[in-house]
């Protein structure tokens, strides 16, 4: 299998039929398959579904969750079931343009781990969804370092090796790319076409915003203190006790030149919670470092990622020369 296509779909029983017929039309002549995620829709979705393994079982499965678990529950599962080599998610609304595929399968011919859309003329209200996902990603690219200016476009192509080795959670399909380049994938990002929605409605609104931003947090954290968990509470441990001690100092000096009570000023207590907080937190930055240690060495799963081995068998030596050593 050359190509897999991921469709999460929740309530889009009128789009089903015509991004069939479009996704059909867009992979002509690739190994590929369809794989369609019921997020427990109630609008008759389901039946269309199989309708369309009826219509076309070479290509087309089905997985039906149990209930609404969300866009990102409903990605995973299809990223899970998915047997192709290359691994292509797509909205079910017909907003993304299923003739752009091609275009990303381009830029993973050319070596690149992650092709991501752009939507750049992006049909949808300024104030309520364009303006809170500039915003957005404004900042997930600060934070993370993986600068892109879309990344709330489902519309994204990627090796299967970049989506090995972490799950999915909350709303976390968003920040694959930000993952992946944490662990050394090429990316790039292309611009892409956006269509008005034609049938149903959005599902999101201005609190995908916040959920977003409190995601971003825990990104941040799995990124860059995932594996040395010490550096972030023990940082802040180290912050609380500095001025701790130099409150300790002012007091005793205070005390020395002017015989003020230590015991009676308010930044007495004041410095000795700073003192007790900080300690704590460097406590549990050493408990961390024991839960990471645990979590890799009772796995035996490695802290790098390998992108290829290259030794002999993989390498065509040019030829001796008569004399050469």
């Amino acid at each position: 299998m050359d190509l897999s296509v991921v469709v999460p779909v929740f309530n889009e029983r009128d789009n089903l039929q015509p991004l069939h017929r479009a996704l059909s039309e867009a992979l002509e002549g690739h190994v590929y398959e369809l794989i369609f995620i019921d997020d427990g829709s109630s609008d008759g979705s389901l039946e269309v579904l199989e309708q369309l393994v009826q219509q076309d079982p070479d290509h087309v499965r089905v997985i039906q969750l149990r209930r609404n678990f969300g866009q990102t529950a409903a990605i995973a599962a299809g990223i899970d079931h998915a047997q192709g080599q290359v691994i292509v998610t797509i909205d079910a609304d017909l907003q993304n343009d299923p003739t752009d595929i091609p275009k990303l399968l381009e830029k993973i011919e050319e070596g690149y781990d992650v092709a991501s859309g752009w939507r750049v003329d992006r049909k949808d209200p300024y104030l309520t969804r364009r303006l809170p996902s500039q915003v957005a990603n404004w900042m997930i690219s600060k934070v993370t370092g993986v600068p892109l200016h879309d990344y709330g476009c489902t519309l994204k192509a990627y090796r299967r090796e970049v989506l090995e080795g972490f799950r999915l959670y909350g709303e976390m399909h968003r920040f694959i790319p930000a993952y992946a380049g944490f662990v050394g994938a090429r990316i790039t990002e292309i611009p892409v076409r956006h269509h008005p929605r034609l049938h149903g409605k959005t599902k999101y609104g201005l609190e995908r915003t916040l959920k977003v931003l409190l995601d971003l947090f825990t990104v941040k954290f799995l990124i860059s203190f995932a594996n040395k968990p010490i550096y972030l509470f023990g940082g802040a441990g180290v912050l609380l006790i500095v001025p701790s001690v130099a409150v300790l100092f002012f007091l005793m000096v205070r005390r020395l030149l002017y015989e003020v009570s230590v015991l009676r000023s308010p930044l007495f207590t004041v410095s000795v919670m700073l003192m007790i907080m900080g300690f704590q937190s460097m406590l549990m930055g050493l408990i961390a470092e024991l839960l990471v240690r645990t979590y890799h060495e009772s796995q035996a799963k490695p802290i790098y990622s390998v992108r290829r081995v290259i030794d002999a068998s993989s390498q065509a030596w040019p030829a001796k020369a008569a004399g050469d050593p």
